[in-house]
């Protein structure tokens, strides 16, 4: 079984955040072993300069790389990343079950984006839009596109 680890900087807050992100988790329970794991965020002051954000991402990048599980294949949601569709997600999702190492790693950063340490060394830098969202709702729709994914890949009607 697949095993999908979901790695964010930040905690959510919202109620109805947390209760679409239990959903998807909950729904995807059948498909692989999936795993969410909340980072602190760094804080910074009220007007960080550019210096205090670089530092300040080099930092939260370290606390996640100590927590990829090692052999997988990771994927970093950042904004200058490739598109892809849902039925390309879904690809990715197959290639990952289908290899010898079914391991396979998201990344969503805090509110000013991840370290170049992260970037660097994923497999995938993935962009969700050109638009800009709170990075609590990219973790829903994140999810939500990881089970459309398992959905596509056993022919449901799910997605239409």
């Amino acid at each position: 079984m697949l095993s999908v680890k979901l790695i964010c900087v930040g905690r959510l807050r919202e109620k109805f955040y947390i209760d679409a992100f239990a959903e998807y988790a909950k729904r995807l329970n059948p498909y692989c072993h999936f795993e969410c794991l909340e980072l602190p965020e760094v804080r910074l002051s009220e007007r960080p300069s550019d210096a205090e954000i670089a530092a300040a991402l080099d930092k939260e990048a370290d606390l996640v790389v100590k927590n990829i599980p090692q052999g997988s294949y990771l994927v970093a949601l950042c904004i200058e990343g490739k598109k892809l569709s849902s039925e390309d997600l879904a690809s990715v999702i197959r290639k990952r079950e289908s290899s010898g190492k079914p391991k396979l790693c998201f990344v969503i950063g805090s509110s000013y984006g991840l370290s170049d340490k992260i970037k660097g060394v994923s497999d995938l830098r993935l962009s969700m839009s050109d638009m800009t969202f709170p990075h609590h709702l990219a973790r829903v729709m994140l999810a939500e596109q990881i089970y459309r994914g398992f959905k596509i890949n056993e022919g449901s009607s799910y997605h239409k």
